[in-house]
């Protein structure tokens, strides 16, 4: 990536963030789009805002993308997205806005790029009768988010199959590690537990794989810089399966909690996809990735960066507590 001119949407999201490090130590030329040009809205970037040309832009808005024929990426990484399951319930059109139409927005507005990587989702499989989920499957997404992701994939693909684009789709199953939202599970628990606060949780009989970011990251990587990759939809994901009951119970013991776990307390979500994880031979067979971090490593390190966030955080005397206290700033 050494010199080469990169662009990332969604540049200060979590998976994206990790990918923007990755690139300015690479040497890349990186700019990013977000939505806000503030450090303090782009907070994951802040190690690295010097160092990265920053473009304010919302991909519902073709006028706001311009600016891309000035810097003429040679690699994009389209990582921007509404990217709540849930929430995509209540929020359907701002979820198929953003990431089917931004995906089409993005797609028109510039197209003189040597790879564009679509940042897809493994919730595209959704309803499948086995596991693990093959790219030969046929998606059938089950929530407004992933309809959306999966639009976005179909026009990535038509770009390539029409007017024979170098497009190649990822689909990246279940990701953790440092600067995630505690939205998602594994922040949530870890945070709990930190504070010896109740786990109260479904039965957890769902299982789940989840990747370290550093691992999904090395398949963007190599997505973007490998030749021959071009029309290709590629699985990034582990393919060893946890139960949410077992991980939480995992997260407890690792954290060394005092909180008490409420098994089975709350009611499973509607929709939820009973089990779901990645056949990566394809990824493996194309690209030469493997994932390097482990499910035990990455959640220790990930505890470990949590703590420290949580001092940060919590203790009223940090440096970062003290920056908001507003009443003891003058105007």
């Amino acid at each position: 990536m050494k010199g080469k001119r990169v662009l990332v949407s969604g540049g200060s999201g979590f998976i994206a963030s990790h990918l923007c490090r990755r690139l300015v130590d690479e040497g890349a030329d990186l700019t990013v789009l977000v939505k806000y040009n503030s450090v303090i809205d782009n907070v994951r970037l802040v190690g690295i805002w010097d160092r990265i040309n920053v473009i304010e832009s919302d991909l519902r808005n073709p006028d706001s993308l311009k600016p891309l024929s000035d810097i003429r990426p040679e690699i994009i990484y389209h990582m921007a997205a509404y990217n709540h399951v849930g929430d995509s319930f209540s929020q359907i059109s701002e979820a198929f806005d953003s990431n089917g139409k931004g995906t089409v927005n993005l797609l028109e507005s510039y197209e003189d790029y040597d790879r564009f990587v679509y940042a897809s989702t493994s919730e595209v499989y959704g309803l499948q009768q086995t596991v693990p989920f093959q790219e030969d499957f046929t998606p059938a997404p089950l929530s407004p988010y992933a309809v959306g992701k999966y639009a976005g994939e179909v026009y990535s693909r038509m770009k390539w199959h029409s007017h024979n684009k170098p497009v190649v789709m990822i689909r990246p199953f279940n990701c953790y590690g440092p600067y995630q939202s505690t939205r998602a599970v594994i922040p949530e628990l870890i945070t709990k537990c930190i504070q010896n606060v109740d786990l109260v949780t479904t039965e957890g009989l769902q299982t789940r794989e989840f990747n370290f970011v550093s691992n999904l990251v090395d398949g963007f990587i190599l997505a973007g810089s490998l030749p021959n990759l071009e029309g290709q939809t590629i699985n990034v994901g582990c393919g060893q399966e946890i139960s949410i009951r077992d991980l939480a119970l995992k997260i407890h013991a690792l954290t060394d909690s005092k909180s008490e776990l409420k098994v089975g307390k709350l009611p499973t979500r509607s929709g939820e996809i009973t089990r779901m994880c990645a056949d990566s031979t394809k990824a493996k067979k194309l690209m030469g990735w493997e994932p390097k971090v482990d499910l035990e490593q990455g959640l220790i390190s990930t505890i470990e960066w949590y703590r420290r966030y949580l001092r940060q955080f919590g203790d009223p005397t940090s440096e970062l507590a003290q920056l908001g206290q507003h009443e003891a700033l003058s105007y």
